[in-house]
């Protein structure tokens, strides 16, 4: 064989084993239509996976085989805690001792009510590591000023300054986006269509994002939860620009960034969701990545935030009581900087 028959050979080889991972369809699928013509995206769909936005401390690779997906599951913090709540509890002080000892905050959770997946997630028939897929390492390329913005304060001299999650606002998942995210639990969205709009609907504290379609921004005067968003449609593929994100929100973007995000039927029973985040103050470059949007088997249910709005005023009341006893309150900690659901036991 010459070494230009064999150059050709290995570039049809590799064109066929990553041809499934560029197309932009599942092979011999048809894009359903709506009955005004567009790429019909509604219903119900899900992210829910143990993949999350930024790859886990350690892992290198964003691609991953059957044998190292389950690997990375069984480590992942979510299954840990479900090793660890196995078996039957005992109700004692000797026991709730050692469960408190390691000053875990989040036991206010346990396993039973979290919904997390059991699995990381494919994404066009590949096991993914993160949702993120640039920059290669899988990790947001925060600036200096980034970190800080998305620091949590620790003031508690009022009800406004408190995260909007405790006020039941907007949830503490950023599952609404811009940049669409997944939680521990309530990773349902239920998207319709209207030839002028599309409305993205969470289930987690009921988040909305209404896409114009054809549309200009708003005026930059008025931030928006969720962003200014407006849409069109490159032939099978709603492109989606959102900017102006309520500064409040502590969303991927600040005031000067962008997010383009794109919707792809790939199959029956998935949407290909790809995003691009470009903002120079909370980032030392662009960013983005890829997502699978799975068909659920049940509609959103409702979800009523009154937990955060009754225990308002007991938080407020807590942080009073340090101040009189002379304890200072709880360190700062940021939101998304070095936060990673995925790490180790």
């Amino acid at each position: 064989m010459t070494r230009v028959r064999q150059i050709a050979l290995a570039a049809l080889m590799c064109a066929a084993i990553s041809g499934t991972a560029n197309a932009q369809t599942a092979p011999d699928f048809k894009t359903p239509r709506t009955s005004w013509g567009v790429p019909d995206l509604g219903g119900f769909w899900t992210n829910t996976s143990l993949t999350s936005m930024q790859r886990p401390a350690g892992e290198e690779k964003l691609v991953l085989s059957q044998e190292e997906a389950d690997a990375l599951a069984r480590r992942n913090v979510y299954s840990a805690a479900a090793r660890e709540e196995a078996g039957v509890s005992k109700v004692d002080d000797q026991s709730s001792q050692q469960l408190l000892a390691d000053g875990n905050a989040s036991r206010a959770y346990n396993r039973y009510w979290m919904d997390p997946g059991q699995s990381y997630a494919m994404v066009k028939g590949e096991f993914r590591s993160s949702w993120i897929t640039s920059p290669a390492d899988g990790r947001i390329p925060y600036s200096e000023a980034g970190v800080r913005a998305n620091t949590r304060s620790s003031s508690f001299d009022g009800y406004e300054i408190r995260p909007l999650a405790e006020r039941c606002i907007m949830s503490f998942t950023g599952g609404a986006g811009p940049v669409m995210n997944n939680g521990m639990y309530n990773n349902t969205y239920q998207i319709v269509q209207t030839p002028n709009a599309v409305m993205i609907l969470t289930e987690m504290v009921h988040d909305v994002r209404v896409i114009r379609i054809g549309e200009k921004h708003g005026p930059g005067e008025i931030p928006k939860w969720g962003g200014d968003s407006v849409g069109w449609y490159e032939g099978d593929t709603l492109v989606v620009e959102t900017i102006n994100s309520h500064p409040k929100q502590r969303s991927y973007i600040s005031p000067a960034g962008k997010v383009t995000e794109r919707y792809t039927r790939w199959s029956d029973d998935e949407i290909f969701y790809e995003f691009r985040v470009e903002d120079p103050v909370l980032y030392t470059q662009a960013w983005g990545g890829e997502m699978s949007l799975r068909v659920s088997s049940e509609p959103l249910y409702e979800y009523a935030c009154h937990e955060g709005n009754h225990a308002l005023p007991g938080i407020l009341a807590g942080a009073r009581q340090l101040e009189r006893e002379g304890r200072p309150h709880p360190i700062e900690q940021p939101i998304f900087a070095g936060v990673d659901t995925s790490d180790g036991e």
